[in-house]
């Protein structure tokens, strides 16, 4: 048993059903937390209640942050993150609101001595659908996605998982990194709001020389279906467009990746009369001037 000391940072968002479900997996840990930190980003559904009722009932050292507005995915990974950290925390484990861990989850974590670890997730059918990337290319301009290998399209199984697997992205449904970490590049980045935060993060630590280790027995079971198909005209659209090409602008290794975002904005807008239409055509023109002004990495001091 680790004893090195443990804060789960969790977000939500108008899903108090699926909260419970997820802070009753942290309850069942085998491996107690040190600390609950919840970010509540203003729901305005029954998540109040949900915490209180939690919190009354004494089963997790719960810390509950309701912010006065929804700052998002990204900034609530951000504000949990920053009060872990400033709590002295030697982990800081991000999980989102509609995931649940098996018992031993926590503790097959805590036991790796790894400074930066992610779970393995299942669905409810015990499929596997860890999606993180095996490899993220960010070096052929020629990969139009950079993903070209996750997971789960690489193993039929998680019993056809080695014990470790080397991930290049992660998602904050399950990742966990040390401190030290932090001290070195920061905490996420709140400004991408949704999406790619994670991808982000994952970028930045991995350029320090750290592995990111999937662990095959840290499992996660998600409560919902992946839904990664949202409509590219609409607001969420322009975040998957923004930030995208926030990534290709910090991270491309060379000119041509880095010309990416431009040509993809050309082609969108060229094609838009015979698919996304107007709204999508202004939707990726916007992402790519407002991707233009975050192209600079956020300073270790300055994130935290």
């Amino acid at each position: 048993m680790s004893a090195e000391t443990v804060a789960v940072v969790v977000v939500t968002y108008n899903r108090a059903e699926l909260l419970e479900r997820m802070l009753a997996g942290l309850a069942a840990q085998t491996h107690r937390p040190d600390a609950v930190i919840v970010v509540d980003n203003a729901s305005t559904d029954g998540t109040a209640e949900v915490l209180a009722a939690v919190a009354a009932r004494g089963e997790l050292p719960l810390q509950v942050h309701t912010s006065a507005e929804n700052l998002g995915g990204a900034g609530g990974f951000h504000l949990g993150s920053r009060l872990a950290y400033e709590q002295g925390y030697d982990r800081i484990w991000l999980i989102d609101d509609d995931v649940v861990p098996a018992p031993d989850c926590l503790a097959v974590l805590m036991a790796a001595d790894e400074d930066c670890l992610m779970v393995v997730r299942e669905d409810l059918s015990g499929a596997l659908v860890e999606k993180a990337a095996l490899r993220f290319d960010l070096s052929n301009p020629l990969a139009v996605r950079p993903k070209t290998a996750s997971v789960d399209s690489t193993y039929a199984s998680r019993d056809a998982m080695p014990e470790r697997v080397a991930v290049e992205n992660v998602a904050f449904e399950g990742f966990m990194f040390r401190r030290c970490v932090a001290e070195e590049i920061g905490l996420p980045d709140p400004s991408y709001f949704i999406f790619y935060d994670d991808v982000d993060y994952a970028l930045r630590a991995r350029r320090t020389g750290r592995t990111i280790w999937a662990l095959r027995d840290a499992v996660l079971v998600r409560q919902l279906d992946f839904n990664q198909q949202h409509d590219l005209s609409g607001w969420k659209g322009f975040y998957m467009y923004r930030n995208l090409f926030v990534v290709h602008l910090r991270y491309g290794t060379n000119p041509l990746v880095r010309l990416k975002p431009w040509l993809i904005t050309l082609a969108v807008v060229l094609l838009s009369p015979v698919r996304g239409g107007r709204g999508e055509a202004a939707n990726v023109i916007k992402a790519m001037r407002s991707a233009r002004t975050m192209r600079a990495l956020p300073h270790a001091a300055e994130a935290r």
